[in-house]
């Protein structure tokens, strides 16, 4: 009976499915990258155009967390897993309070959501007005990328007018160079957690997710969240044990300010723990260069080595800027401390001398490994 009902229960809803894809009408849409090459496809229901850089995620799960993360602001993202929106969406597994990405390309768009107590993806893109594309042949789409880089994009409905929008998307800003985290940061403080708790950590909001806080939470350190260009002595009536830098979109170059800020921060030798772009901040802190990528990390299956430990990580990464090897190899004030396996790029630095360290990749990542979760320990011992 049991297993009579089930396969009652998967068949019900295949119909279903089938029915509502046969039934549904999607308009005509396409991609066209910044060099003159266009990908067809159709809508997924939300009509319109969207401009932005175009990248590509590998985690076959998670794209909820994907959508909501402020580092993705400005970035249209291609999903490489062969079906997107069939378990649904929770507002609680949200990484803030809106969607970020300028929009999506992906292979097979569902509209229903089989997930109990679940919403339906299509219903949430459609209160944020954000543009998707279905039905694209996603895989070489990916492999275009992958071999002439990431670069800006249009996705639109508005299949008739290309020639007016590669003028448009020839004046769209590039990535390279363009400051981001003031777009994304929060406007007011905040905190978050216990405010009875002895550990009082200071955040400067780059572009936070929501699960880097709540691993602080959970390890009863009060956090006040500050806006990206706080000035110090502003922090320090908070009475912190300590600052964390958070992740963010755009070049790191451009927050002059930040990086001023996280010197003041490494020379009253306060303990300083950076993700993402907070540990790009903290290598140009210390005189290290940064730079564009051809194409960057995104995804959940990134494997890092910990050159302390020796052992492997498997890491949850997203960044399209990275820490230069080179200057940070013969910068006696810092050590690389992790290194990702595939292109040996830096995945985490120490400074010498301080209470100091960051990586590249996500240790807080919700749907993916929690290979990193000791980086919140080791920060807690820090502050203590």
């Amino acid at each position: 009976l049991t297993k009579g009902y089930m396969f009652f229960h998967i068949s019900f809803f295949c119909l279903i499915l089938l029915f509502e894809m046969s039934n549904e009408k999607r308009k005509k849409g396409l991609v066209l990258l910044a060099d003159g090459t266009i990908f067809y496809g159709r809508s997924a229901g939300i009509e319109g155009t969207s401009f932005g850089e175009i990248c590509f995620n590998t985690g076959v799960t998670g794209y909820q967390e994907i959508f909501t993360d402020p580092s993705y602001f400005g970035q249209i993202m291609v999903t490489t897993t062969s079906h997107i929106g069939n378990y649904g969406i929770k507002i609680s597994e949200s990484q803030s309070q809106k969607i970020f990405i300028s929009g999506l390309i992906c292979k097979t768009f569902s509209s229903v959501n089989s997930r109990s107590n679940s919403e339906s993806l299509k219903k949430w893109f459609e209160s944020n007005n954000l543009v998707t594309l279905c039905d694209i042949d996603t895989r070489a789409l990916v492999r275009y990328i992958r071999d002439n880089g990431a670069m800006n994009a249009a996705i639109t409905t508005e299949v008739d007018k290309i020639d007016d929008l590669q003028k448009k998307l020839k004046d769209f800003p590039s990535m390279d160079g363009l400051e981001l985290a003031s777009k994304v940061s929060t406007k007011t403080p905040y905190e978050y957690g216990n405010n009875k708790s002895k550990i009082r950590l200071a955040v400067i909001d780059l572009g936070i997710k929501k699960n880097i806080l709540d691993n602080f939470s959970r390890r009863d350190v009060f956090v006040k969240v500050f806006p990206f260009d706080t000035d110090f002595e502003e922090m320090l009536k908070f009475k912190p044990d300590g600052f964390f830098l958070s992740n963010g979109p755009g070049d790191p170059k451009p927050l002059v300010k930040v990086i001023k800020t996280t010197q003041q921060i490494l020379d009253k030798d306060y303990p300083l723990f950076g993700i993402c772009l907070g540990h790009q901040i903290i290598a140009l802190a210390n005189g290290i260069k940064t730079y564009k990528m051809f194409n960057g990390h995104r995804g959940i299956n990134h494997p890092v080595l910990n050159l302390n430990t020796g052992k492997g990580e498997i890491t949850s990464q997203n960044h399209g800027f990275a820490v230069d090897y080179d200057t940070a190899t013969s910068n006696k004030s810092v050590k690389i401390s992790h290194k990702h396996l595939n292109d040996d790029t830096v995945a985490g630095l120490e400074v010498n001398g301080k209470k100091c360290f960051s990586v590249q990749y996500h240790p807080e990542a919700g749907p993916g490994p929690n290979d990193g979760n000791y980086l919140f320990d080791q920060f807690l011992s820090k502050l203590k």
